[in-house]
C-alpha cells in the first residue's frame, strides 16, 4: 500500500473498499457463471456460444484481478471467502440450471446489464475523487458493454436460426 497513492483519494477509502469488494464479488460470480455455462450449454450454436462464454469468463477473472489489486493498493483486503460473494454481490448469480443456449444467453445478458450499471455508478462515484479507480472502472465498463453486445448478437443469430427452422 502506497501512502501517497491513498492520499490522492478524495473520498472515504474504507467506503470505497466496500464498494470495490462488491464489484470484486460480482466478478467472481460472473466468472463462474460464464465458466460453468460454457461447460454445460446445450442446443443450436453451442460451439459459438461456448467460445463466447469462455472468453468472457477469462475477462471476468481479469477484472477480479484488477479490482483486487486496487483494493490492496488502498490498504484493504479482497473478499476471502466464496460464500461472502453472495453477501456482497450487486448482480447476484443465475445458476444455468436450464442449459439450453437461449436460457444461458438470457442469464448472461442480464448479468452484463447489471455490471454496466454497477461500473457506471462506480465511475460516477470516483470520477473526480479517485482517478485510479475511475480508470479501472472505465476499462471494465468498456469490456462489459462489449460483452453485452456480443451476447445479444449471439441471441439474435440464434433467434434467426430458430425462425428459419420453424418455417421448414
Amino acid at each position: 500500500m502506497g501512502t501517497k497513492g491513498i492520499e490522492i483519494v478524495d473520498m472515504n477509502v474504507k467506503e470505497l473498499i466496500k464498494v470495490l469488494n462488491k464489484a470484486f464479488s460480482d466478478e467472481w460470480l460472473a466468472y463462474y457463471q460464464y465458466w460453468i455455462g460454457a461447460k454445460i450449454v446445450k442446443g443450436p450454436m453451442k460451439e459459438a456460444v461456448i467460445a463466447e462464454l469462455t472468453q468472457h469468463a477469462a475477462d471476468e477473472l481479469r477484472h477480479a484481478d484488477m479490482i483486487s489489486m486496487r483494493i490492496i493498493q488502498l490498504g484493504g483486503t479482497p473478499v476471502t471467502k466464496p460464500e461472502d460473494w453472495y453477501k456482497n454481490t450487486n448482480c447476484g448469480y443465475d445458476a444455468p440450471d436450464n442449459p439450453f443456449v437461449k436460457n444461458v444467453l438470457e442469464q448472461n445478458i442480464k448479468g452484463e446489464q447489471c455490471a454496466i450499471v454497477t461500473y457506471k455508478k462506480l465511475i460516477n462515484l470516483t470520477v473526480n475523487k479517485d482517478p485510479v479507480t475511475s480508470n479501472i472502472a472505465l476499462q471494465i465498463l468498456q469490456d462489459e458493454v462489449g460483452h453485452e453486445e456480443d451476447l445479444q448478437a449471439e441471441m439474435e443469430d440464434l433467434e434467426v436460426m430458430l425462425q428459419i427452422k420453424s418455417r421448414k
